[in-house]
């Protein structure tokens, strides 16, 4: 048997496929997403000022019924300012009576209706949101439960060790 090196293979000549690209015509609504790119491009957010005309926009739009194309520009735009506060913005801890106010004032609950859906007694909330109490573990799970967040929400962060 001989070497293949310089040996000819005979070529099928193959079909040639056209590859469809996506088309603005063929996306829904593509005159609102590309007026929102025109007006404010969608780029990486670089700094705290460009973070605060991103934000005025979503501010904006979030005060609209939206189209499909504006629901995708809004989207993007939200991925870009939340990646940027991630390695900029720090978010400082928050204790768990503001936690757990700032869901009820979010959920429009008082203490009492509070009591009524998790069985956790008013005086207990009224204690905890007046810092006089900590939530047990068990209250924490019954409450992260009813709110639909992790009980880590409940829990303040710890610096790594060796950070400051």
């Amino acid at each position: 048997m001989g070497s293949k090196a310089g040996r000819k293979v005979p070529v099928q000549p193959t079909e040639s496929k056209t590859i469809r690209r996506p088309t603005w015509t063929t996306l829904p609504e593509p005159d609102t997403y590309l007026a929102l790119v025109i007006e404010f491009p969608l780029v990486p957010i670089r700094d705290d000022a460009h973070r605060a005309r991103a934000s005025a926009v979503l501010d904006q739009l979030l005060q609209q019924d939206l189209d499909r194309g504006q629901q995708d520009y809004l989207e993007v735009l939200t991925d870009l300012v939340e990646k940027y506060e991630e390695g900029h913005v720090p978010i400082p801890n928050a204790s768990e009576s503001d936690v757990l106010r700032e869901l009820m004032r979010s959920h429009g609950l008082s203490q009492n209706a509070l009591k009524a859906a998790t069985g956790i007694a008013q005086s207990t909330i009224s204690a905890v949101l007046n810092g006089e109490r900590s939530l047990t573990k068990e209250q924490v799970i019954t409450l992260a439960g009813f709110f639909g967040v992790s009980p880590l929400a409940f829990l303040p962060v710890q610096p790594l060790a060796g950070r400051s």
